[in-house]
């Protein structure tokens, strides 16, 4: 996005719609949202990890491994949110400095995300190592398959920062190559889907 006047780069606006998302966030979790890869540290006392293909392979090569990567993914999707809305969040980057998020693949897998917030990751002393992060979200009821372009582009490796929410924020599904993160309310419930799924469980202690 650029201004037509002086031809600079410009700040992608945040859609007011999510002003009730931002607002409940920050009761959770103060000030802003999480890196999607930090949910399995935040909530690791509600939080499992399944592997997404047998024996913990990482990346599909036929499509008969991509069906069971999609039903994995769909099946605790499912149990996670059947009957309910889900917030869909997809995430963009770039330099702080740059002003704007460049990622057409994610703009074409989730063309009905509005930018709903920035985070700014400035943990590095060289201020060009600094990134700001854009969180783009749409509201939907879940439906099995609905997000299975998505999934298939997180697979493969060429998406990442993509997380599925309930609308109170209890639960959470984070997919990345190779598996999903996720977590339940309780860790009670945690326990419960872990047991239903014990086959696509790490063997790492630490559930890695």
């Amino acid at each position: 996005m650029s201004d037509p006047v002086v031809g600079r780069a410009v700040e992608p606006r945040v859609d007011p719609a999510h002003a009730g998302l931002t607002a409940l966030w920050r009761q959770h979790r103060p000030p802003g949202p999480l890196l999607p890869y930090e949910l399995k540290t935040v909530y690791r006392d509600r939080w499992v990890r399944f592997h997404s293909l047998p024996e913990s392979k990482r990346y599909p090569q036929d499509e008969a491994e991509y069906a069971v990567l999609l039903d994995r993914y769909n099946t605790v999707l499912d149990e996670l949110f059947t009957g309910d809305e889900v917030y869909v969040v997809t995430t963009g980057k770039s330099e702080v400095s740059d002003h704007t998020d460049r990622s057409p693949l994610r703009r074409a897998l989730h063309p009905e995300g509005t930018l709903w917030t920035t985070l700014d990751e400035t943990d590095e002393p060289d201020p060009e190592f600094h990134t700001r992060w854009y969180y783009y979200a749409d509201r939907r009821p879940w439906r099995r398959g609905c997000l299975d372009p998505l999934l298939r582009a997180v697979a493969d490796d060429r998406l990442a920062g993509i997380f599925v929410t309930d609308p109170g924020l209890t639960r959470f599904h984070h997919p990345y190559d190779g598996g999903a993160d996720v977590v339940l309310p309780t860790r009670q419930e945690r326990d419960r889907m872990r047991e239903r799924h014990t086959d696509w469980l790490s063997a790492h202690p630490q559930g890695y």
